[in-house]
């Protein structure tokens, strides 16, 4: 398959924080995510570069179908509503609330799929002194971390999300979300916060490589962190 090679997501989200809604305040370091009309972002690697952990066939169909569907559908979901097309997409998704089906479906879908493909990189790095410094407290050790984390993903049952966040305090904590959810959804979820760090545990992130095995693919995942943005995201 022919390597593509696209520009590197760059920016600074201008979300700010929203009134009433700690876990935006720590929003800085987001790359850029636009607005209304959203575009599909561009990858900063090719579709084969994750290889063998994460295959060429999944990254293009993934990327160029999936993220792109929830683009098309949360545009069309915003087009008549032109009281939120103002609003960046963190202060949307703060807003939304568990009956906004298709702006909760999309709108996290779009978001959590532009963060998937920042932690993901072919460069090996490493988490920062001062996030493995907070990973140690919390959970005593990065393979403890690794082992829970990976007890939120392999346990979110049917389609969903795991994530490392962290709170308005910047204390660390690991949750799970259903489907397209995430902790910016302060409306939704139980557990609020930002994330720095998620996996994508539909099937269609791995099915084709790993067919029903999810625990081979969470494992494989630690191979391609790009712990760079995990650290810029950590603060």
């Amino acid at each position: 398959m022919k390597k593509r090679t696209f520009l590197k997501l760059t920016g600074i989200a201008g979300a700010g924080a929203l009134a009433g809604c700690s876990p935006l305040k720590s929003m800085a370091g987001v790359a850029s995510i636009g607005s209304y009309p959203y575009q599909l972002p561009p990858l900063s690697y090719g579709f084969a570069d994750l290889e063998p952990h994460i295959d060429a066939m999944t990254m293009e169909i993934h990327h160029d179908r999936h993220h792109q569907g929830y683009i098309k559908n949360l545009n069309a979901a915003l087009e008549p509503a032109l009281n939120l097309q103002s609003l960046s997409l963190e202060k949307l998704l703060a807003t939304i609330k568990p009956e906004d089906s298709a702006l909760r479906n999309n709108g996290g879908g779009h978001w959590n799929h532009t963060m998937f493909w920042q932690w993901l990189s072919p460069q090996k790095s490493l988490p920062s002194d001062k996030l493995m410094t907070a990973i140690n407290r919390e959970w005593g050790s990065m393979e403890t971390f690794q082992k829970e984390f990976g007890k939120a993903a392999s346990g979110q049952f049917g389609s969903g999300w795991a994530w490392l966040c962290k709170d308005d305090q910047g204390k660390l904590f690991i949750c799970s979300t259903p489907n397209q959810d995430n902790p910016l959804m302060t409306k939704i979820t139980t557990q609020t916060g930002t994330p720095i760090l998620g996996i994508d545990v539909w099937e269609h992130a791995y099915y084709l490589h790993y067919q029903n095995k999810r625990a081979d693919y969470i494992s494989a995942f630690w191979n391609v962190v790009n712990w760079n943005r995990v650290n810029t995201l950590f603060g």
